[in-house]
Order: C-alpha cells, then structure tokens, then sequence
C-alpha cells in the first residue's frame, strides 16, 4: 500500500453503529477515492501508525465530511484504535485466498482441513466483509457440511480465539439448539451447578433469529460483557457464571457468524454443531448435556432431524474430547410465560425463588437438565440427579448461589418493564389446539426484542386450556409506539398465532 501524503486523510468521529462490521467513510469527490478508483462497497486497508484494518468503504455527498476528511463506523473505531485527527492512509488490501475455497464450496466442492483454518483465520482478521461471510454462511447451509468437515470447522473455530484451562474435571455446561421461544433454562441451570459444588463456566450467545438469547436475558440482571480475566474471577469465586461469549474472545469466528446469520435468518446444521462446540472446547468444558426441543415450529421439526443433530452433536463432541449427553424436549409450545429478555427474566426469577405462580414448565426442564448434567458428571449416581437438582432449587440454595454469581458479575439488576403493551384477545371461543412458535417469536421481534430489552409476549395461556371469546391470549409490550403498531400489524394480517377450535 503506498505510504505517502498524498493518500492520507484525516479521521473525523463520526458516531455511526454498524454493529460489528468496520466501514470506512470517504468523500465521492476526495482526491485519494479518485486516484485509486475505489467504489462503493469496495474493501480498503486504513492504516494508522503501525494498526491497519481492512474496512467497507462508503462513499457520501455533502458536508458530512470535509475535504480532507474521512470517517470510520464506530465498530472500526475500536480495532483501529484511533483517536480523532489521526491521519490515516488507505490503499487497496490484498484480497483473502481462501475466497477460492468459498466460491469451490458455492459449486458444491468440499472444504479441507486447513482451507476451513485458513477462512476462519481471515474472518476472524476482518479480510471478509459481511458479503463474503455471508456467501460462506449459505453456501455451507445449501450444501451441507460433511462430519469431517465439521470437525475440522469445530478445530479452526477454536483454534483462532483464546481458550481456556481451568485445571481440573469435570466443568460441566449445558446448551439449547433454540428454536423454542422462552426456553431459558441455563441460568437455573448454572445456579444449581456451582451450589452443588461443580463448576460451569457459561458462556452464552445473543439471539440469532430469536427474540431472546440467553446473554440477552442475563444482561437484563446482571452485566455479561465480561474480559476473560473477570470471567475467571467470577467462576474462582462463585463456581459458574453466564457471559457473553463475545466479550471473551472464545470462538471469535462463531460471534461474527452468528451475527451475519441472525441477518440471514438462516443456522444451518453443520455451522450450529460447530458453533456449539467450539464454545465449549473453548471455555474448557468436559461435560456437555444438549437439549433439542423438537416441535412442528420449532427450529427442530421432525424425529428425523432431530436425531441427525443428535448424531452430528454426540460424534463431533466425541472427536473433540467433549462428553456429552443430549436430550429431546417438547418444542410444541414456548417454555415459560415470557418471551423477550426481561420477560423471560422474571420468569428465571420467579423459578429460582420458588414462587407459587413460577412457571412450572420452565422449572421442569431445568431440572431436568440439571440431572442429567449432575449424572453425566458424576456429582450424582444414576437416576438421583433429579432429587439431588429438586433439593437444591427448593432450598434456596440456588437462588442465593445466583445471587452471588449476579454480584460478582458486577451487581444484580432489576429487569425494565415496558411502557407499551396492548392485550391480544381470542376471536372465538373453543380449545387451544395449538400455536404457532415462529409466528409468536416474530410479533416479540417486531415489537423490539432483542434489543429493546422490555418488549416481547407474555403468555395468558396454553395448549389445552378452554378459552372464551374475547379472553386474554397474550400481551404484547414495546418500548415505543411505533414498534408496538408495528408488531400489532403483523399480528392482524397473518394468520391467527393460536389455533382455537373443537378437538379432534
């Protein structure tokens, strides 16, 4: 790249969240765009100092910049480390051999061990923009991954982030494919884990295509955006904890996927058996319990899928040293009364305190889990994790343990409550036959969730229950009253969520 005045520029801050792709702003009319002929959307090498990135370029008209002048999103910011007024030259970058092996996989080749290494390595140096990743993404999805290939993309995903070594066994963690709205079981999870004694060391994702992940909801009580080093403290002192992964810098190449994917709307098989696993390896799991909701709209759909994720599942974590259990969940119907960060909160709350109205089916998976993991572990002989996991939430001693976890995160938080809500009434009267998961998720997401932390769906009843016209199905809340009219919208043109009539 040349290195001369003349293709230097000076930063001006611009404030621009791109999430977590780095752009690079540049006049149309600025000398250096002209003379190396960039484009828009073309990829440039910004260099300050002796830090250089590769960033997206966008061009603008009018006086958001001066002449002279060239901006970065705030994403590209933080990996240049760049100060305002840095002058900054930019050229064009080398492009990324491994886009070959891309473009081989498009016309259904297969990739190598050391091509998927090599691709990992270039996403995780920023090399691919968002474009690129997403190209790998669907053609890995159209095509499918081979066991071999998922291996090897397990491998490379952990081998370009940090790992972690706690020096003993087991460490225990559990993991949900998704798919099933409200399914928060791991903090109750995590809570009765450390209080019996075991470590779990949880690192969790934000939602992909769901309305909430489970650092979503924990970050509704407790920080999440924990280093590693204060990840560390936290599970030396308390025996578990629930963080962000990305914050920690474990599998860095699966959070930049997870966030083109959530774009996409698409988690192929191959990619979320690797996705899983190299967070586990990562965080320096032995014992690993999976649940695979299965449900007609669920991400799950059949017996036959599910056992081909439950074969992929166990085999890999089998290759990679991982011992692991998995087990198949009812995914016909949500999980809880909430579905959206702090909705589902309050329901990890009120199971964890033992209250008369916890949702009972939430309470139930947990503890199921937490049997398994306590018995896949050893901490409990076969067929007393049940009672050993029952014992240890009606004590409390759960509930204080998350306490303690919560604190040492940083300090508990109180969930926000929104200040938009409207009540979704039954057309009919009859029984609830069924719902829809997917179409319940998207009236959450249309109202805000996951980022606007208050909004989501709250659950008024069941599959099952007798309803009469003009009772209460669900509530819907928002944070604004555009993005609830927005949500209640959809929900008025689409087909009815729940499906009420005469059984049989």
């Amino acid at each position: 790249m040349k290195d001369t005045a003349t293709n230097s520029l000076r930063l001006k801050r611009l404030g621009i969240d791109t999430q977590q792709e780095a752009v690079f702003y540049m006049r149309s009319d600025c000398h250096v765009c002209r003379a190396e002929g960039f484009a828009a959307m073309a990829r440039v090498c910004v260099t300050a100092g002796d830090r250089s990135i590769i960033a997206t370029l966008n061009r603008v008209k009018g006086d958001l910049l001066a002449e002279g002048e060239a901006g970065l999103s705030e994403a590209a910011w933080g990996r240049l480390d760049a100060q305002e007024g840095d002058m900054v030259a930019i050229g064009h970058p080398r492009p990324p051999d491994s886009l070959s092996l891309v473009r081989a996989k498009v016309y259904g080749s297969e990739f190598s061990d050391t091509g998927l290494e090599e691709v990992m390595q270039d996403i995780v140096a920023g090399r691919y923009s968002d474009v690129q990743v997403s190209a790998f993404i669907t053609a890995c999805s159209s095509h499918g991954l081979k066991r071999r290939e998922i291996v090897a993309l397990t491998r490379a995903m952990v081998s370009v982030g940090d790992t972690l070594d706690w020096g003993a066994s087991p460490i225990v963690d559990k993991h949900c494919v998704g798919g099933l709205p409200g399914n928060r079981t791991t903090p109750i999870v995590v809570a009765i884990m450390a209080a019996c004694g075991l470590t779990m060391p949880k690192t969790s994702s934000r939602a992909i295509t769901s309305p909430a992940g489970t650092a979503d909801t924990m970050e509704t009580l407790a920080p999440v955006d924990l280093n590693i080093d204060a990840m560390r403290r936290v599970v030396e002192r308390e025996g578990g904890c629930i963080v962000w992964g990305g914050a920690v810098s474990l599998s860095p190449a699966d959070d930049i996927l997870i966030r083109v994917e959530r774009a996409l709307d698409i988690d192929g098989e191959g990619q979320l058996v690797a996705s899983v696993l190299s967070k586990k390896l990562s965080a320096g799991s032995t014992h690993l319990v999976l649940d695979i909701p299965v449900g007609p709209t669920a991400k799950v759909r059949s017996e036959k899928d599910a056992q081909s994720l439950s074969e992929n599942l166990t085999a890999v974590a089998s290759e990679i040293g991982l011992k692991s259990t998995v087990l198949q969940t009812d995914g016909r119907q949500p999980v809880g009364n909430g579905i959206g960060p702090a909705l589902e909160a309050l329901d990890v709350l009120s199971v964890l305190k033992g209250k008369p109205d916890a949702p009972h089916d939430l309470r139930a998976r947990s503890v199921a889990l937490a049997a398994a993991l306590l018995e896949l572990s050893g901490a409990a002989g076969s067929g007393m994790g049940f009672q050993r996991a029952e014992e240890t939430l009606d004590s409390g001693a759960a509930w204080a343990k998350f306490q303690a976890i919560c604190e040492a995160q940083g300090g508990m938080r109180t969930p926000p409550v929104s200040s938009q809500r409207r009540v979704i009434d039954a057309d009919v009267s009859g029984e609830i036959l069924g719902l829809d998961n997917r179409r319940l998720a998207k009236a959450a997401k249309l109202a805000g969730a996951p980022d606007a932390k208050a909004a989501g769906v709250q659950l008024h009843t069941r599959p099952g229950d007798q309803v009469e016209k003009g009772a209460p199905l669900f509530t819907l809340y928002a944070e604004t009253p555009g993005e609830l009219a927005y949500a209640l919208d959809y929900i008025e043109h689409h087909p009815p969520i729940f499906d009420i009539g005469v059984p049989g």
